[in-house]
């Protein structure tokens, strides 16, 4: 009896290192959190005031198209650039903002855009002749755009340049990882539902912890057929889920930028 206590209390205790990886990762998360929620702090105090964007929507699309592409791109560079037992700064995420702002939006707005219409043809044709034949392919344009969004952004955190293949190579790395694509899209529904219903709770817990997992899905999508990025730990780890064709040495283009 008393072997067995001992060994269960020994599976509770903790060494220093971990408890030091663990709020090294708590930390992160929060600063993120908050970087996300001030930087988008414009768009979420609209949503407050009026429950009808759509009722004005140049000044919604301005936002859409400005704000959440690089506060996502930053959370990115935050991520990568404080891996392991390392803490984030929230002068980090902020000089982060800075230096990718003009990429980010540059790579965001073509896909911000491109979803804003297909939803909006989604939303026009749905009850008319057209619609049983131009519904579906309309949803699956949202579907890759959406997806590609946050891989497009991964790429420009990892320093790579606004370009014409990106906006090529994007969705070609969501169709050919369909299941990370997949997982990036359910774990952005989530949150978006559960920060509806809460708020306050949802901004302070949940983006973090979803974009770590979704910044992990996109390094190895963006890693596509390029050398440099397919040396990254992350990309490496994320060949064990079935990506193993992802390294470069001609199989594939080379994304742009590197």
């Amino acid at each position: 009896m008393e072997s067995t206590e001992a060994s269960r209390r020994s599976r509770l205790n903790v060494t220093h290192d971990s408890w030091e990886l663990i709020w090294a990762h708590v930390h992160r998360v929060l600063v993120v959190n908050l970087g996300i929620a001030v930087s988008n702090l414009p768009l979420l105090v609209a949503l407050q005031v009026t429950h009808q964007p759509w009722r004005h929507p140049v000044f919604f699309g301005v936002l859409l198209l400005t704000l959440p592409g690089p506060s996502l791109a930053a959370a990115f560079v935050c991520l990568g650039a404080t891996t392991g037992d390392e803490q984030a700064s929230v002068r980090l995420f902020v000089r982060a903002y800075r230096q990718v702002f003009r990429r980010a939006v540059l790579v965001s707005a073509p896909f911000v855009l491109l979803v804003i219409a297909a939803a909006v043809d989604v939303v026009t044709l749905r009850t008319r002749a057209l619609g049983a034949a131009v519904v579906p392919m309309t949803l699956v344009v949202v579907l890759v755009a959406a997806a590609a969004w946050p891989v497009a952004l991964a790429h420009v955190a990892g320093g790579g340049s606004v370009g014409r293949r990106i906006f090529l190579m994007a969705p070609y790395a969501v169709v050919r990882h369909g299941r990370l694509a997949l997982m990036n899209l359910v774990l952005g529904f989530v949150v978006l539902l559960l920060v509806n219903q809460a708020p306050l709770l949802g901004l302070a817990v949940l983006p973090g912890c979803a974009l770590f997992v979704v910044w992990r899905n996109c390094r190895v999508m963006v890693a596509l057929g390029d050398p440099v990025a397919a040396d990254d730990p992350v990309v490496r780890e994320g060949r064990c889920d079935g990506t193993d064709g992802i390294r470069g040495g001609g199989e594939s283009p080379a994304m742009a930028g590197h």
